[in-house]
């Protein structure tokens, strides 16, 4: 009971802080995906270290910057900075004896697994459609946690998160339907057709996030990726499904709305 007292305060606070942010956008945005981004880059690095990966943190930490920085100012683009980041790597194993291709490659993985998929929300802002994100995604997850509580029998991937279950999945589905439906109408958009398509491939999207999470830690042999948030983990255990939802949002709205 005190476990989910401190799961409920912190969500809280973490959504009344989402709702300012993303309102106020702009640099505030972009600073906060920037400094949610180091967080969680550098839990997903440390977890590395329990499988004898050693990621170069100081590359990836700068890259992160520069992703940050090319945000910011568009002229300074993230194709530059991902291309830069590949050379630096490729010279690095030139010239570093002791360089490995296991290190190089996890460094890259951190790189583009967290900040550069995570910064796809801030390419919406401004947009009605940024809500969705988070409509779609924590409502995924709170009916799919809803619904395997009342519902779940069947396991959904006993081997990866023994915990869910094929009815709470539909159920997650369904929820972040209803959701949406409810978004589209209060927005008045009349393309809830296509908004309703986009729910449900992106609540399954977000729940394969949040398996990516949870096989990330059973690989790794880890729990949780950190304790930032109490009751909730660290940053990726919050976000793992934002992580995968964002940039499929983004390109849809992108080519089809």
């Amino acid at each position: 009971m005190k476990e989910l007292g401190k799961r409920l305060s912190s969500g809280v606070v973490g959504i009344l802080l989402l709702i300012y942010v993303v309102s106020k956008g702009g640099f505030y945005l972009s600073s906060s995906i920037f400094i949610i981004s180091l967080i969680g880059l550098n839990e997903f690095y440390r977890a590395m270290l329990n499988i004898n990966l050693k990621p170069y943190t100081y590359i990836g930490f700068l890259v992160t910057i520069f992703i940050y920085i090319s945000n910011l100012y568009p002229s300074f683009s993230i194709d530059l900075v991902i291309t830069v980041l590949i050379i630096v790597l490729l010279v690095y194993l030139l010239f570093k004896e002791d360089a490995s291709l296991d290190n190089l490659g996890i460094t890259l993985l951190g790189v583009l697994y967290v900040p550069f998929l995570l910064f796809h929300v801030s390419y919406l802002d401004g947009s009605i459609y940024i809500w969705l994100i988070f409509i779609i995604a924590f409502g995924t997850d709170t009916f799919a946690y809803l619904a395997g509580n009342f519902f779940g029998k069947r396991k959904l991937c006993p081997k990866i998160s023994p915990k869910k279950t094929i009815e709470g999945s539909i159920g997650g589905i369904l929820g972040s339907l209803i959701l949406t439906v409810i978004y589209s109408l209060y927005i008045g958009n009349n393309t809830m057709w296509k908004l309703m398509i986009l729910s449900v491939l992106v609540s399954i999207i977000s729940q394969m996030g949040d398996l990516v999470g949870s096989r990330i830690k059973r690989m790794t042999g880890i729990k949780d990726f950190g304790k930032i948030m109490p009751g909730h983990g660290g940053i990726i255990d919050r976000f793992d499904s934002i992580i995968l939802a964002a940039p499929v949002i983004y390109y849809f709205v992108r080519y089809f709305l």
